[in-house]
């Protein structure tokens, strides 16, 4: 119940934040922290310390050939440290919509991959299968997630309403 209520008190804070709808070009009038974000659904999902760890460097590159090239204003990149689960994150603020459509086709073709056989295990697979690419403007999610999906993605909508 406390989580809910922390998880709750952030989403407001979220909101608060991205207020203001889309300006003229369709774009969020105002920008949305993704640490933020991502430290709510941290504590939401009961992601202790140290469970979730940076994708980045050569790994960025080999999980998402050129991402690391995509213009970004914020980019958090996480997947388990230690753990075969199915729990991979991409949260990305891009510098402008060609580089968010950009980003999102990498990522998509990292759901590809995985879902192809890249995750080897018929039930990461399938995980991955589910797994979505979502775009809000310049700003872009990927969400693979064998147990919190459909809430994962329900929350990077939210931090746009």
């Amino acid at each position: 119940m406390k989580k809910r209520t922390a998880f709750a008190m952030t989403a407001v804070l979220l909101l608060g934040s991205a207020c203001g709808g889309t300006g003229a070009d369709g774009e969020p009038a105002e920008t949305v922290d993704l640490s933020s974000l991502y430290a709510s659904m941290e504590t939401e999902y009961g992601w202790e310390e140290g469970y979730m760890a940076d994708i980045e460097g050569d790994f960025l590159e080999s999980y998402y050939p050129g991402l690391g090239a995509v213009p970004a204003k914020q980019l958090i990149a996480k997947t388990p440290a230690m753990s075969s689960d199915v729990n991979e994150l991409v949260l990305m603020e891009c510098e402008d919509s060609g580089s968010a459509e950009d980003a999102a086709a990498i990522l998509q073709n990292r759901i590809d991959t995985q879902a192809g056989g890249g995750a080897w295990y018929a039930e990461s697979m399938e995980a991955w299968e589910k797994a979505e690419v979502i775009q809000q403007g310049n700003y872009v999610a990927m969400v693979a997630s064998a147990t919190h999906q459909t809430e994962l993605v329900e929350d990077f909508n939210n931090a746009f309403e």
